[in-house]
């Protein structure tokens, strides 16, 4: 009885815990679906009313597209550099390594609303106007960090005979690389990817400061909008975007688990 008694505690904690990340989103979703004109839980009536009321809002649709087209741009060019300053910092020993390496993980410890201000300031020095490339360019600031951390732990036990052999038979640095390297180790590169998509998709703190009246993300357009309306559209849009995210999660674990994601190796 003593020992099972310290599992049930346990047990009941993660309940608990899991519960407490995940009333949230179900508030938000059942939210969705009720059928008056504010936003309430638990719902009262079932509909979709609200998700079709969507194709009379073409803002949030241009909002839509323009934070994939965004986080897409973010993710492949961090996802390049990500990978390329992962096999520097991880093959090669050189001065101020570990200065580089915390230079670039900075933005994870800087607040968010501090860079995006120092952003902001540093686009209006160079004369930089509010766009998707303005966007692009603090997203992937944010976002390399993430990859060069997934990438990193995917060539911490990588076996390099494999690449020197291919060497020693005439194949070229790229070849050794497209062919050998890059298929080992794609489960980090995609996972990486793919939260360097999520980061940019769903960051508002960052964009509030870049954003304009033309230029609009999708998080931003919540946010305004929620300023002067608080019908369920809201809770829809956001539904979709919660949805939207589960699904890259389930892909990133299906690739690479979520444990390898987060395991630290020496």
């Amino acid at each position: 009885m003593r020992k099972r008694l310290p599992k049930l505690t346990l047990n009941t904690f993660c309940i608990i815990v899991y519960i407490f990340l995940l009333a949230p989103i179900v508030v938000v979703l059942l939210s969705s679906l009720t059928k008056t004109e504010y936003i309430t839980f638990p719902p009262k009536g079932l509909t979709l009313r609200w998700y079709t009321e969507l194709i009379n809002h073409p803002e949030f649709m241009q909002s839509l597209i323009l934070s994939i087209v965004v986080a897409l741009g973010t993710a492949i060019i961090s996802t390049i550099i990500g990978t390329f300053a992962s096999l520097a910092v991880v093959r090669n020993q050189f001065k101020g390594k570990e200065a580089i390496v915390q230079l670039i993980g900075s933005p994870l410890l800087i607040p968010s609303v501090v860079f995006g201000v120092a952003l902001l300031q540093f686009y209006s020095w160079i004369g930089l106007a509010a766009s998707p490339l303005a966007l692009i360019i603090g997203h992937i600031i944010l976002t390399v960090p993430f990859v060069l951390r997934l990438v990193v732990a995917s060539l911490v036990d990588f076996d390099r005979s494999i690449e020197r052999a291919a060497m020693n038979l005439g194949a070229s640095s790229w070849k050794v690389f497209f062919h050998i390297t890059l298929p080992i180790i794609k489960s980090g590169v995609i996972a990486g990817c793919i939260f360097a998509f999520i980061t940019s998709f769903d960051d508002l703190t960052v964009a509030l400061f870049i954003v304009s009246t033309d230029v609009v993300t999708l998080p931003v357009r919540i946010y305004t909008y929620m300023q002067y309306q608080y019908d369920p559209i809201i809770t829809s849009i956001s539904s979709i975007m919660i949805l939207f995210t589960i699904i890259l999660m389930i892909v990133i674990e299906r690739v690479l688990g979520v444990g390898k994601v987060f395991a630290s190796k020496n």
